[in-house]
């Protein structure tokens, strides 16, 4: 794990998902997972979903390129579309730089 994100670009989805496919949607994200982690510029990602539906992913990129790289990919996008369709209620995206980052693990 890489705990020094300083100076990458951090983009944050926050979404609201509404139920709909459990399978296909565990499919999509699997697949968009493991593209994401073949693109350049990937530098890890970070998720959470509680038990009703809101989750938070953060990924994290060398640069705003890859960033957007990652943003107009066609299979991103395919699997955004479908998104919008069948699994989310909502979504958001903020993206920004990262300006500090540490953290702490029990040994």
């Amino acid at each position: 794990m890489n705990d020094d994100r300083t100076g990458q670009i951090a983009v944050i989805f926050t979404s609201i998902r509404n139920g709909a496919d459990a399978a296909g949607y565990g499919e999509a994200a699997a697949a968009m997972d493991a593209l994401a982690a073949a693109q350049p510029g990937y530098r890890g990602v970070d998720s959470a979903r509680d038990t009703g539906g809101m989750g938070i992913t953060v990924s994290y990129w060398a640069d705003d390129a890859a960033a957007i790289a990652w943003r107009d990919h066609p299979e991103h996008t395919a699997i955004r579309e479908r998104g919008r369709a069948l699994w989310y209620d909502h979504y958001s995206v903020t993206v920004t730089r990262v300006e500090r980052a540490y953290a702490w693990t029990r040994s």
